[in-house]
């Protein structure tokens, strides 16, 4: 299975251009700039309207109004909003979690967990800082998923493996607020 991962378009997704092919297109938030419903929205058709099989994505710290949606309506059955919640993709798990209140069920076996927020100390650091959430770094110390898709922090777009686990800063945002990070395609294999 291929996934690309893209994540922080900040309402700019058409400075994105064309996408690499893919099975699996994932934004982990970010979609907006300003959290106002029709940024969102105008962000949402664009992404329903990529060639991909399946899309995933999530709100972002930007994204306001998903904050509390838990559910968006009139998503093509090939569409995933993940709100603390999951999907099964041709038997691969994909639980994603929320900026304001992760959550996972203690029972529940992930894949590709899917975060907007870092983990902490992991491709987070950033103007003298270190970004990332001890709590997503706890979720991922318990689940061991195969990968962890995230965003949020501009400046640590990258990839590493640590233990079991790989972990993607998917941001295309860089630090001078330009498209600057291409979008990042990864053969996942399980």
């Amino acid at each position: 299975m291929t996934i690309l991962h893209i994540s922080d378009t900040h309402g700019r997704h058409m400075e994105l251009g064309e996408l690499p092919e893919a099975d699996v297109l994932v934004h982990t938030g970010d979609l907006s700039n300003w959290g106002s419903e029709e940024e969102v929205l105008t962000a949402v058709e664009w992404l329903m309207g990529l060639p991909y099989k399946y899309k995933v994505f999530l709100a972002g710290n930007h994204d306001f109004c998903l904050f509390d949606a838990e559910n968006i309506e009139g998503l093509p059955e090939n569409v995933y909003f993940l709100h603390n919640s999951g999907v099964v993709i041709e038997g691969i798990s994909f639980w994603g979690i929320t900026f304001t209140n992760p959550k996972v069920p203690a029972d529940k076996v992930v894949d590709v967990l899917v975060s907007h927020e870092p983990p902490k100390g992991i491709l987070d650091y950033e103007n003298d800082m270190h970004w990332g959430s001890p709590q997503v770094l706890d979720m991922v110390s318990e689940l061991h998923p195969k990968y962890h898709l995230f965003g949020h922090v501009h400046d640590n777009n990258g990839i590493v493996k640590i233990g079991g686990t790989v972990f993607s800063n998917g941001s295309n945002m860089d630090r001078k607020n330009t498209m600057g990070n291409r979008p990042r395609l990864i053969m996942y294999k399980f």
